[in-house]
């Protein structure tokens, strides 16, 4: 006779912060590991080539039902699926739903919830609360990579955008960078800011100047580290934030993970060109219409566009996943730029989730659900 019984716990937003969901060390270190794992390919995403990005429901412009939810700014429900190997042996998929009107509503942008399950049977482990996961595994990644490709010395971080996102990664660059001082921010006057500035001041009290700029330029220049976190519209590749070669430092990391245009400059042979997953950006590139970076506003995106062109050669591409795991160097002296861009995969919901997960069960960490003692249907 088998058990046939399956529990499996709930996990709140309360819950998941008190499962640790907010450590951004043991994050950044828990993503590293992931890296590893996708440059050796014991992993698997959705698509033909285990890469994707996720399956996204697609709304008409117009449609004869009225109820139907029309494809307004930052409209999205996807879900994103994946498997990971190695410590983590679990899979899971997050379910994204996004619409910038929540916020007239009072609520985030994105709501997120994530299902982790067993990688066998597919029997659900936990149900839990994806927004903070969802954010601090964002954030992780370009701390992974300011780990290998900052300089060691790095003082200043120049942020577009102080959001959720900016504020992730602000925190997962000092977790890796701890000579950061000087923080350069530039961002909408308001509540926002205001929220931003006030979190830097109580987590950060090494960050002894804080300068607030107007300009993208004042960003970037004498920043040893930049990341642009800003959202916006998506489209029109020439109104998306722009870094031009004359305003990087020689030795600076750029981490974006959001849209982001460059400069010929920029685009030159002797600036560094690192993705977080090649695979992610050609699965991206096959599923989008073309120009992909009017769709999708990442600098990686923009990379496969000039490969496509022939403006770029595609070995000039670097994997952080073969950085990470050694096949490929690191930062090799201290001018060289290195622009990375950051697309975000399921595989990180699923090494995070199993993470918090697994400290909630040790912990005793949320509600005890049941799915049945025995199943009506076999």
């Amino acid at each position: 006779m088998h058990d046939t019984k399956i529990d499996f716990i709930y996990l709140s937003e309360q819950d998941m912060i008190r499962a640790g969901v907010t450590d951004m060390a043991a994050c950044v270190d828990t993503m590293e590991e992931m890296f590893n794992l996708l440059h050796i390919g014991d992993y698997r995403m959705a698509g033909p080539n285990n890469d994707s990005h996720g399956a996204m429901i697609m709304f008409p412009e117009e449609s004869p039902f009225p109820t139907m939810p029309k494809p307004t700014a930052d409209r999205r429900m996807m879900a994103m699926p994946a498997y990971l190997g190695g410590s983590f042996c679990t899979s899971g998929v997050k379910w994204y739903g996004s619409n910038i009107a929540n916020k007239e509503k009072g609520l985030p942008r994105s709501i997120l919830m994530f299902t982790l399950t067993d990688p066998d049977t597919a029997a659900p482990l936990a149900y839990m609360s994806a927004n903070l996961l969802s954010a601090y595994r964002t954030g992780a990644v370009p701390g992974v990579g300011a780990r290998y490709l900052a300089r060691k010395d790095s003082r200043v971080i120049g942020l577009l955008g102080p959001g959720v996102m900016g504020r992730t990664s602000v925190a997962a660059f000092m977790a890796v960078c701890p000579g950061i001082d000087t923080l350069k921010v530039k961002g909408r006057s308001g509540e926002n800011l205001t929220t931003f500035l006030n979190w830097v001041k109580e987590h950060y009290p090494q960050i002894v100047n804080i300068e607030l700029v107007d300009s993208v330029e004042a960003v970037v220049r004498g920043s040893d580290i930049v990341t642009y976190c800003a959202s916006g519209e998506v489209g029109d590749p020439s109104k998306y934030p722009l870094v031009k070669r004359e305003w990087v430092k020689p030795g600076a990391f750029l981490a974006m993970p959001a849209p982001c245009n460059f400069d010929e400059g920029m685009g030159a042979n002797d600036v560094r060109k690192v993705l977080d997953d090649t695979g992610l950006y050609e699965a991206w590139y096959e599923e989008v219409p073309k120009p992909a970076h009017n769709v999708i506003p990442l600098v990686g995106v923009k990379f496969m566009d000039m490969i496509h062109a022939g403006t770029l050669e595609a070995s000039a591409l670097e994997d952080l996943g073969a950085i990470v795991s050694g096949d490929s160097p690191g930062r090799q002296n201290d001018d060289e730029i290195i622009m990375m861009s950051v697309g975000g995969m399921p595989v990180e919901d699923v090494a995070w989730a199993t993470v918090v997960y697994r400290r909630a069960l040790e912990q005793g960490i949320g509600v005890k659900l049941n799915l049945w003692d025995e199943p009506v249907l076999r």
